[in-house]
């Protein structure tokens, strides 16, 4: 989106689907409408005497619960308090249920719209509508290859390909022969991108595996299968902390000698980490996904900035967690933001 900031709307309450997570984030002393206990206008501290807060959507394609998903909500929430700013976060794994919650957003002329693209197609017809009504919307996490395309006006997150070649050569390094690279999502952009990137730089064999991600027995279930068919698999790359542990119960099971890596983190990885169960996790920093996705509409709404001048990444990752430093990052990771 090329066009200055129009200004701040006056939106009312923003209708979001029953079956989404959403929760609507109010600073401190601020009552459901959005004024302070003592009559005074709410968004006296984010948009001037007299303006309505402003009011911000993030969807996600995160299911509930997820602790990935509450670390992109924490920095969203935790930039929201900052701003003075209405957030209102929801979150749905099905690519159309997650189109119509931005479709909802745009109908409520919200201020500012905040998406993944985990199936970019998908989302180009509800982000082309808010462009229409002159809402800016800033992509995160996953579709870092089609946001421009699909256009929005930033995007924050991990260069998915990057990382997968890094962990290539991390494995390279480690003299790994043979890598299983688990994708527990048939179509997610980011997940794909990462096997790539991973079978492009690793000069070991690399064998991907698709499983069921909503059902983590059959995920566990599907490595032991595969670890006892093939014994000289000696390395295995999940997509997320609670798959890598899953993983981990999946060598033991299966008898393997082979090495657990991953991508993401939480604080149990980290713990896992540390005792040698996990060779090591690439962090893309989940929580400063949220906190610039939401700062960035902040910031273009009241000061008409764009971070990357709209044309380049603001890159969040990867950094690798290895036993050598996953004690400086277990007090954040057990603070719910790393």
């Amino acid at each position: 989106m090329s066009t200055a900031p129009p200004p701040t709307h006056s939106p009312g309450p923003l209708r979001i689907a029953a079956l989404a997570a959403a929760v609507c984030l109010l600073a401190a002393g601020c009552s459901a409408l959005g004024g302070d206990e003592d009559g005074s206008s709410a968004g006296d501290a984010a948009g001037g005497p007299g303006r309505d807060r402003m009011k911000i959507v993030m969807v996600t394609h995160g299911g509930e619960g997820d602790a990935f998903w509450d670390r992109v909500r924490k920095g969203a929430e935790a930039a929201a308090a900052k701003d003075g700013v209405d957030l209102t976060y929801a979150g749905d794994a099905d690519t159309a249920d997650q189109a119509d919650l931005v479709r909802d957003a745009v109908r409520d002329e919200v201020d500012g719209i905040a998406v993944t693209l985990a199936k970019p197609q998908a989302m180009k017809a509800p982000v082309a509508e808010a462009e229409a009504a002159g809402i800016p919307v800033v992509g995160l996490n996953s579709g870092i290859d089609a946001w421009r395309s699909t256009g929005l006006l930033e995007y924050f997150g991990q260069d998915e390909s990057v990382a997968g070649r890094a962990v290539g050569e991390k494995l390279n390094a480690l003299k790994a022969k043979h890598a299983l690279c688990v994708i527990h999502e048939r179509g997610n952009v980011a997940l794909e991108a990462r096997c790539a990137g991973v079978k492009k730089t690793f000069r070991g064999e690399t064998e991907m595996l698709y499983v069921e991600g909503t059902d983590m027995k059959a995920v566990g279930a599907a490595v032991t299968t595969r670890l006892r068919q093939d014994t000289g698999i000696d390395e295995v790359v999940m997509n997320g902390a609670a798959f890598a542990l899953a993983a981990v119960e999946s060598v033991d099971e299966a008898g393997s000698r082979a090495h657990v890596a991953t991508f993401d983190l939480d604080d149990d990885l980290v713990a896992a980490v540390k005792r040698g169960d996990v060779q090591f996790a690439v962090d893309q920093q989940p929580y400063l996904q949220g906190y610039l996705a939401v700062d960035a509409l902040w910031l273009y709404r009241t000061n008409g900035n764009v971070s990357g001048g709209g044309v380049s990444p603001v890159l969040t990752g990867p950094a690798f967690v290895t036993r050598t430093n996953a004690d400086t990052v277990a007090k954040f990771a057990a603070g719910g933001t790393r």
